[in-house]
C-alpha cells in the first residue's frame, strides 16, 4: 500500500478552498504543495508534516510523532504522526494548522 486514500481524502477536505494547492507523488508517498512549497504528505498510514524547527522537539512529545528519516539521516522540520495521533479530529486539526502556519514562513524557491 503507498499510501493511505482515507487520509488522502482528510487532508484533500482539510486544504479545500486554499488557493495553490497541488498533489505530486514522491518519497513513496503522497504530497501536498501549497503555494509551490511542500507542506504535508501521507506515507503509508502517517501524516508527514512539515512544521517550524523552533517547535520540533515539543512536537516529538506528542502522541504518535516522531522523527522522519530518509536514507538514514533525519529531516529535522519534518515529522510523521502515526494513526493513534490523527484519529480525533483536534488531533489532525493541530497537525494541518502547525504545517500550514510554518508553510507561510517558508520562502518559495526561486
Amino acid at each position: 500500500m503507498p499510501y493511505n486514500e482515507q487520509l488522502a481524502a482528510r487532508v484533500r477536505q482539510a486544504l479545500a478552498g486554499l488557493p495553490a494547492v497541488a498533489e505530486k507523488k514522491m518519497m513513496g508517498g503522497l504530497t501536498f504543495m501549497v503555494d509551490e512549497k511542500m507542506c504535508v504528505g501521507i506515507m503509508k498510514d502517517e501524516l508527514m508534516c512539515r512544521i517550524n524547527p523552533d517547535v520540533y522537539a515539543a512536537a516529538l512529545q506528542r502522541k504518535g510523532c516522531h522523527e522522519m528519516a530518509l536514507g538514514g539521516r533525519v529531516l529535522k522540520g519534518f515529522v510523521l504522526v502515526g494513526p493513534e495521533g490523527i484519529q480525533k479530529e483536534a488531533d489532525f486539526s493541530y497537525w494541518m494548522r502547525q504545517a500550514l502556519a510554518y508553510n507561510k514562513m517558508v520562502p518559495r524557491r526561486k
